[in-house]
């Protein structure tokens, strides 16, 4: 189901559409039979089509239904949101997590883009990063994003002078010093809010009835240095759709 106008109490911007399904594992498939459809859309047009994914736990029933959508995927580049500077071997890897869920069977023919440099800090390894970001078929097809139970999205944190003092940058990356807990305490790498939402569709995916509250909070009016998800909503020029199960 989509609800354009009103989902519950929530009042609805213009280009907030919502998606509810019954179970996590029916949003997982549906939020990967519409990725599909967008990156489809956009090989019409373009060569190649990027896909921005998020990390975390949340996505892994995405990724197993997307790797599993018949696509053209040697014409699809997969990048990340944003990347903990761990090795991809360990468990807080997101890369780790794509290459697991996602890059197999036929997808695993999907031109991919790693954030991690063996050898290098977070801060060192951002011109490499960029160089390869640039380089990229920007616009993203889609953007899907997850949400923290304090409103960050990608890594941008609440009230963080990194990305807020920097919003109109036109860097596509930056270093996040690890936050506090209970996110997973490690530098890492992020898109910036430019690049966040250089795309044609923005997709919000979360589960749970805690994050519904923290986005019912972060739908009301004010700047996303309190509620970073609002930049997914508030850049205006691509639709913004919310997957959403309890």
């Amino acid at each position: 189901m989509v609800f354009i106008q009103t989902v519950g109490s929530i009042e609805m911007q213009p280009m907030l559409d919502f998606h509810c399904a019954a179970t996590p594992t029916d949003l997982a498939l549906e939020l990967a039979t519409f990725v599909s459809q967008c990156l489809t859309e956009t090989l019409r047009t373009r060569d190649r089509a990027l896909l921005v994914v998020s990390g975390g736990s949340t996505p892994v029933p995405f990724f197993d239904a997307l790797s599993c959508m018949s696509l053209p995927w040697e014409q699809v580049v997969i990048t990340l949101a944003d990347e903990r500077w761990v090795p991809p071997t360990h468990p807080d890897s997101n890369e780790r997590q794509v290459r697991e869920h996602l890059l197999r069977g036929e997808a695993a023919r999907a031109i991919w883009m790693p954030f991690w440099r063996s050898g290098l800090n977070a801060h060192d390894a951002l011109p490499l990063i960029q160089g390869e970001l640039d380089a990229l078929p920007w616009p993203a097809s889609v953007v899907v994003l997850g949400m923290g139970s304090d409103g960050h999205t990608a890594s941008l944190f609440p009230h963080d002078a990194t990305w807020v003092d920097s919003q109109s940058a036109p860097e596509r990356c930056l270093a996040v010093a690890a936050p506090l807990p209970p996110n997973v305490p490690v530098s890492r790498v992020s898109l910036t809010p430019t690049s966040l939402v250089d795309a044609e569709n923005v997709a919000i995916y979360l589960t749970g009835e805690a994050k519904w509250d923290v986005l019912h909070r972060a739908e009301r009016d004010g700047p996303a240095r309190d509620y970073p998800i609002r930049l997914a909503w508030q850049q205006r020029h691509a639709p913004c759709h919310v997957f959403y199960a309890d």
